[in-house]
């Protein structure tokens, strides 16, 4: 597609339509309009400022900027998702999209030495940056800037108490969809160790999934209370086991954690599946036993970019009065500590 097959679809010259995909105030806003209209329509290229052009020239007719989103959390370090694989893995998807609609992602730091708000804003609307991407925040009850609250907006994951469109993991459906694979498999006393940060972290999901499961298959409430902890503590899991006498446990917990899972039920002589079936709910399973649910970090950082270019498209900015929510599923992951499913009829 070239510049020239434009011109000669409009009867106007190369330059001239140059000019106007620059967004020239040389050229008439019609005549822009037009001209951007065209190349969206032949996919003159993968630019994602054509359809930010024609918002822009039919709202206010201002002068249009780079396509970049920023990139933030309220993490103590610019790049979180370097210390984070499961992080990692969302910005990497992020970039991806983001790179096939023609933006490009820039990391921006709240949290740098001498940084304010007012200054941050600034910086963001020099840059003509009109999109964030916020990675969340290590404290759940943290509540986004005021001060920032004329951009758009997208959150991943639940930490930021302020309403706000955001990406998230299914939580609910993830517990419910375990309750039934173990169900199927022949298992009939399920019991839940729940890491306090994943209880928060899920807005109390995993909780009401299961003790909501458990009442509606058995008629009453869980046969095994729900075992909250830190980490990985050895004396009241050993026993939480021996008074409670589940048959398979679901380990909710962050995934650099089910190591020391492994570790204590080698320690203790307790082998999966053959004495106790272990489901995992964690953000990454790969390169571990565990059978379980495993995050989808692939359509969370997918999603939440194609949420934010909606926003951007639809002029939509601010602190949403109806936030949008999206859930994305968690994949099941075929590990060795579960025993296989019955051959089927």
């Amino acid at each position: 597609m070239s510049l020239r097959r434009i011109a000669s679809a409009l009867g106007l010259s190369p330059s001239a339509v140059s000019l106007a995909l620059r967004n020239s105030p040389k050229i008439p806003s019609a005549t822009r309009l037009r001209v951007v209209g065209e190349a969206a329509r032949i996919g003159y290229r993968p630019n994602a400022k054509l359809k930010e052009l024609m918002s822009q020239l039919r709202h206010s007719g201002s002068r249009a900027q780079e396509a970049c989103f920023g990139v933030i959390s309220f993490y103590d370090s610019v790049r979180p998702w370097e210390q984070s694989q499961h992080l990692r893995r969302v910005f990497d998807a992020m970039q991806k999209r983001a790179d096939e609609l023609g933006y490009r992602l820039e990391p921006l730091w709240l949290k740098a030495p001498g940084m304010t708000l007012a200054r941050f804003r600034t910086i963001l609307d020099t840059r003509g940056i009109q999109g964030l991407l916020c990675f969340g925040s290590p404290d759940l009850a943290e509540r986004f800037p005021a001060e920032l609250d004329h951009f758009a907006i997208v959150a991943q994951g639940l930490s930021i108490a302020t309403p706000l469109h955001r990406v998230t993991s299914h939580f609910y459906n993830d517990l419910t969809a375990a309750l039934h694979k173990i169900h199927a498999r022949g298992y009939r006393r399920p019991g839940l160790v729940l890491g306090n940060y994943e209880e928060q972290r899920s807005a109390y999901a995993y909780t009401s999934a299961y003790l909501g499961w458990c009442e509606h298959t058995y008629g009453n409430p869980a046969p095994v209370p729900v075992l909250r902890t830190n980490r990985v503590e050895e004396k009241p899991l050993l026993h939480w086991l021996r008074k409670h006498k589940p048959d398979v446990v679901i380990f909710v917990h962050l995934y650099h954690v089910l190591g020391e899972l492994q570790q204590l039920l080698q320690r203790n002589g307790i082998r999966a599946p053959e004495d106790l079936g272990v489901v995992a709910v964690s953000q990454i399973l790969e390169d571990t036993p565990f059978t379980g649910m495993q995050q989808n970090q692939q359509l969370m950082g997918m999603w939440a970019v194609e949420l934010l270019v909606a926003r951007i498209h639809n002029q939509d900015f601010g602190i949403p009065a109806n936030p949008r929510i999206e859930m994305v599923e968690s994949r099941w992951i075929e590990g060795k500590t579960l025993r296989p499913p019955p051959p089927q009829p």
